[in-house]
């Protein structure tokens, strides 16, 4: 008896760890990001650009209309606070808002929509918010916003009445899911496999079944209808085979986080024959004091670029805990009446074989790593931003790259250069300049794709009157040279 109430008990301390964990992170995405204004990082630079020159669907978003919903959430509200106020920081500052904020926004959504005993989806979804989007935290991926939209629309296809107001919030989520990225495809499966794990005559699968071929009907017709320009359409399909590629989880932050949990792991199971009480403390200790020697003597990585690459972890990753929460969430005589009942009842085992107490010290222990590498990549990045607002203000110039008010990013250290994305780095010295005044555009030898064309550089210049002149003019002189 005191054996059950101990698991019990740890039961619920997993799942308190769990809730913690992921709304503790989805409030640090926003606070940290914007503090450190992560939203200007990578493609951010000519994402915050385009929303300070109110023209970000001319810019690009054009280009990737089967993103839409992320258009809609974080672009539109802040174009109108630049159009209404006439003020182009304020109007990052809210993108930025929006857009660190969707994890938070999420699983708020999941928590209202889960109707499941003990609100399981909620657990797991706060679980993926906690483990899964770190990796790509600050990297201005779509697949962030596929991850937060999905687990509120699982809720929703689980939990919706049957009836017209429950069919009618089926297809608007999945609506929302499918126009988040293209990858969202991938978790729209996940969801109607974890629905027809039900049986395949469940009300629930043949409503969801029927919303998602309405919604990928109307997903093809929108993509068909609004194409990429000719420049961009290479990059874009060369950019769908690089989030599949499974070399980008060869980077040394995974690597070392998945060295971490496997020498966790056997350290948990040798010292539970010496002490099963304290084996997971034991051992997080120990894997802990082994990350620090780590990461004091030997580490000189720093996860940045990389964010974007390891999309491909929430890809794979954000299924199967979807599908684990749904089987989760089944009663044992639903598990046994799934059309796949094996699969079912070995998810169902697997469930109850697992230690709670193991899993809570593998959280602490990715939350660690997390944090470690998190505190790496901000400060490296605030010290970026200066050394490129250093070289946007300053008098130094390299005329060789095409204007006698250009000068070269190679000027910043090699160190500090792994946080440069090439052909984002002038619109970066914009918008890291004292009011938007560079006096020098800073610019990436090495850039081979250049966002805007000389035509619509031009237009802006005429039109974005939130950034000031010299901005615009530099920006103009930048896109003509090479488009």
């Amino acid at each position: 008896m005191n054996a059950e109430v101990e698991t019990r008990s740890a039961h619920r301390s997993l799942r308190a760890l769990m809730i913690a964990a992921g709304i503790s992170t989805s409030i640090l995405y926003v606070v940290v990001g914007l503090i450190s204004e992560l939203q200007m990082f990578g493609d951010g630079s000519i994402f915050s650009y385009a929303v300070a020159a109110q023209d970000a669907w001319s810019f690009h978003w054009h280009n990737i209309s089967g993103r839409l919903f992320t258009y809609v959430f974080a672009y539109i509200p802040a174009e109108a606070y630049v159009a209404l106020t006439k003020n182009a920081k304020g109007g990052i500052a809210v993108y930025g808002l929006l857009f660190f904020s969707a994890p938070m926004l999420g699983l708020l959504a999941t928590l209202v929509a889960d109707r499941t005993a003990s609100r399981v989806i909620f657990g797991y979804a706060c679980l993926s918010t906690a483990c899964l989007c770190p990796l790509v935290f600050g990297a201005p991926t779509e697949m962030w916003m596929a991850h937060a939209v999905f687990w509120p629309v699982l809720a929703v296809c689980l939990c919706a009445p049957t009836n017209l107001r429950g069919a009618a919030t089926v297809f608007v989520g999945l609506l929302a899911l499918l126009f988040t990225h293209e990858g969202a495809i991938v978790l729209s499966a996940a969801i109607l496999f974890a629905l027809f794990l039900r049986g395949w005559r469940d009300v629930t699968f043949v409503r969801a079944l029927g919303a998602f071929f309405v919604v990928m009907t109307i997903w093809l017709i929108v993509k068909m209808t609004i194409r990429p320009d000719d420049y961009i359409a290479g990059v874009l399909a060369a950019a769908a085979y690089k989030i599949i590629d499974i070399r980008n989880l060869a980077e040394p932050a995974f690597l070392s986080l998945l060295a971490a949990l496997t020498g966790y792991a056997i350290a948990a199971v040798l010292l539970r024959r010496v002490n099963p009480a304290r084996a997971h403390a034991y051992a997080a200790l120990a894997c802990a004091a082994a990350l620090a020697v780590y990461w004091v003597w030997f580490d000189r990585s720093l996860l940045t670029e990389a964010r974007y690459n390891l999309r491909t972890v929430l890809l794979i990753a954000t299924p199967v805990l979807g599908v684990l929460a749904a089987v989760h969430a089944m009663h044992e005589e639903g598990r046994r009446k799934s059309p796949l009942p094996l699969l079912a009842l070995l998810a169902g085992t697997v469930e109850k074989s697992l230690n709670p107490r193991i899993i809570s010290g593998a959280i602490l222990l990715t939350m660690l790593v997390y944090a470690v590498e998190t505190t790496k990549f901000v400060w490296s990045w605030m010290d970026y931003k200066a050394a490129v607002r250093a070289l946007a203000t300053g008098k130094d110039s390299d005329p060789a790259f095409g204007d006698p008010l250009f000068v070269s990013s190679r000027r910043i250290g090699t160190d500090l250069n792994r946080l440069a994305w090439n052909s984002t780095t002038p619109y970066l010295s914009v918008l890291v300049a004292p009011e938007f005044k560079p006096t020098r555009l800073v610019v990436d030898p090495d850039a081979g794709y250049f966002w805007l064309s000389c035509k619509t550089a031009m237009r802006s210049e005429q039109t974005s009157t939130a950034i000031p002149a010299a901005g615009r003019r530099l920006v103009r002189l930048y896109a003509c040279l090479h488009r």
